[in-house]
């Protein structure tokens, strides 16, 4: 890309790719949305997902750690409270991490089992350090630009909320509270990231930068999806040492 584009512009390539490349295209997730997969695929997506969830404040604080701008700072600080949660008056606000327990809690997997990780497919592991990886070394405003799925979340959140409610029958909205909080909350983590890349991608290059960063996250969510219906799909090539259905040890009564 060498032609400048400008920030209306850079926006626009930037949403063409949610439209096109969001993990709310995948098959599985149109599965699942739809009330086609099993319980193990729901379990197995569930506990796969938790990876990603706990990897957000690992990724997030490494961000801070090598930022010199204190509004990015105060902005990711706020970031690593919504999803790690916080104490005051001796009280614990739980955050994104402890909601999405209790939703795997929900769906019937052992929470000790399910923080271990040691049931996640390697992937999804493998997907979630890569990203981790592409935060901490990569450029701050790539960093920052690989936020950007935020953008499309409140529409597939939407769209697993009313489906998974209506589709299954062991899924309760005290199961899905995890996502009562996060549509306000990712507008306005996408509202800041994008206007930051809107302003600091100032050449060409800096703009491919960000488009790529946004792909590379697009990829990162998907190739998750690919290793689950891949696993828990038709072809059910689980790996050794992954999450079984309906023999997994760990599984609460």
């Amino acid at each position: 890309m060498s032609t400048l584009l400008t920030p209306a512009e850079l926006e626009a390539r930037l949403r063409d790719i949610g439209a096109t490349r969001y993990h709310n295209l995948h098959p599985f997730h149109r599965r699942l949305h739809a009330g086609q997969c099993t319980k193990g695929e729901v379990q197995a997506w569930a506990l796969n997902r938790y990876c990603y969830q706990a990897a957000i404040p690992i990724k997030d604080a490494s961000l801070i750690a090598r930022c010199e701008d204190a509004d990015v700072r105060r902005e990711w600080r706020r970031r690593l409270a919504d999803h790690d949660g916080t104490q005051a008056d001796g009280a614990d606000a739980p955050g994104g991490i402890e909601r999405w327990l209790r939703l795997t809690d929900g769906v019937g997997l052992d929470r000790a089992a399910v923080i271990s990780q040691s049931y996640a497919l390697p992937a999804t592991r493998f997907a979630v350090q890569a990203y981790i990886q592409f935060v901490r070394e990569r450029s701050l405003l790539e960093a920052i630009a690989s936020s950007l799925t935020e953008l499309f979340s409140p529409q597939i959140i939407s769209e697993r909320v009313s489906g998974m409610l209506a589709h299954y029958d062991y899924v309760t909205k005290d199961t899905l509270a995890y996502f009562d909080k996060r549509p306000p909350q990712a507008k306005q983590d996408s509202d800041y990231a994008l206007a930051y890349c809107r302003e600091h991608a100032r050449t060409a290059e800096q703009q491919h930068a960000v488009l790529e960063a946004l792909h590379f996250k697009c990829d990162v969510l998907w190739t998750m999806l690919d290793a689950l219906d891949h696993a828990y799909g038709e072809a059910g090539h689980i790996p050794p040492r992954a999450f079984r259905p309906g023999s997994f040890p760990a599984l609460n009564p």
